[in-house]
């Protein structure tokens, strides 16, 4: 069955939006052809029946409750330190100056090897965090190939692992990011809850983000059409989002889709989990030769996920990064 919650926004262009929830129990030939056109036309899903055991969501969640509640002392004990992303951070944004109403915690999602940045953040955390998020990232990671095979049946691939070998690599450069956004604390003047930003307009660089998230709202995409639509959750929800790779993957047949929370206008915590699925570091990037044709010509140059990686992190979080490796001629 495919459901689609209702939204209140219209516009002539858009008769009547509403967000695709897809049942990971359906068969697996129906649940193909409804990703295909999620992708498609949102960039976006939310996934019910999903399988990802609720103990497994539920330690992942208290581990990093925990964790945020701690004093500032002690959470900037792991913060991240240039050139490395990986540890705690507050409001700041990448490099270039963004900054939003959270503070997060970033690490790789492929290694908890000795020496590794992860690896020196959850040594430091109880042994319930270390085990938390080994379970929970492994169990998400799952889902994830099992989607982009999914996926991949749907467009008629005739190798359904095309996608997800590049996550199931050993070097993935797969990292897990959790965002809390305080509860609003009582001002004399709060400015209107439009102006306040929590995380910008942006789109993910990766393949695919597994979004979790507790019922506090914020979240928002924006659709072809630029309207921005308000997402709700339910506590056994996943929201999907396409990313920049899976789009230069398809040449353009799914568009990563643009998305923002809204600042934290309720007293209580807002806290989100991202998986971001990437391929690793020195893996070539093009569009697949089955998504191109006479009638479908390569939108897309050929890069490494490094070099794309580094164009994202010199760019401000709402550049539109994957501008810069499109094909101007035929000669791409």
């Amino acid at each position: 069955m495919f459901l689609s919650s209702s939204s209140p926004l219209r516009t002539k262009k858009t008769q009547a939006i509403g967000i695709p929830v897809l049942d990971l129990s359906l068969d697996t030939t129906t649940l193909s052809r409804h990703i295909i056109t999620a992708c498609q036309d949102y960039g976006f899903f939310k996934l019910v029946n999903h399988g990802v055991p609720i103990q497994v969501i539920s330690k992942m969640e208290e581990a990093v409750q925990g964790f945020f509640s701690k004093p500032a002392s002690e959470k900037v004990k792991v913060k991240a330190n240039p050139p490395s992303p990986f540890g705690y951070g507050c409001r700041n944004i990448g490099y270039k100056g963004d900054v939003g109403e959270l503070e997060y915690i970033l690490l790789q999602a492929n290694s908890l090897s000795i020496g590794s940045d992860t690896f020196n953040i959850v040594a430091n955390q109880p042994t319930n965090f270390r085990c938390a998020v080994d379970d929970y990232i492994q169990a998400v990671k799952e889902l994830t190939c099992g989607l982009l095979e999914i996926l991949a049946l749907g467009l008629s691939l005739p190798d359904t692992n095309v996608f997800s070998r590049l996550i199931q690599d050993v070097d993935s450069d797969s990292c897990f990011r959790v965002n809390h956004y305080p509860g609003i604390k009582h001002e004399t003047n709060p400015p209107k809850p439009a102006q306040r930003i929590g995380f910008g307009e942006h789109s993910d660089p990766q393949i695919f983000t597994i979004l979790r998230s507790n019922d506090v709202p914020g979240l928002q995409i924006s659709t072809v059409d630029g309207l921005w639509i308000p997402v709700t959750t339910e506590p056994t929800d996943f929201c999907v989002f396409v990313g920049d790779v899976l789009e230069v993957l398809t040449n353009g047949r799914f568009k990563s889709v643009r998305h923002r929370v809204m600042a934290n206008m309720t007293n209580k915590s807002r806290m989100s989990m991202m998986y971001f699925a990437a391929p690793s570091l020195n893996e070539w990037i093009s569009p697949i030769p089955q998504m191109i044709s006479p009638g479908n010509l390569r939108l897309y140059k050929s890069f490494t996920w490094n070099e794309y990686k580094k164009a994202a992190y010199s760019l401000r979080l709402g550049d539109q990064r994957i501008d810069l490796f499109k094909c101007h001629s035929t000669l791409c």
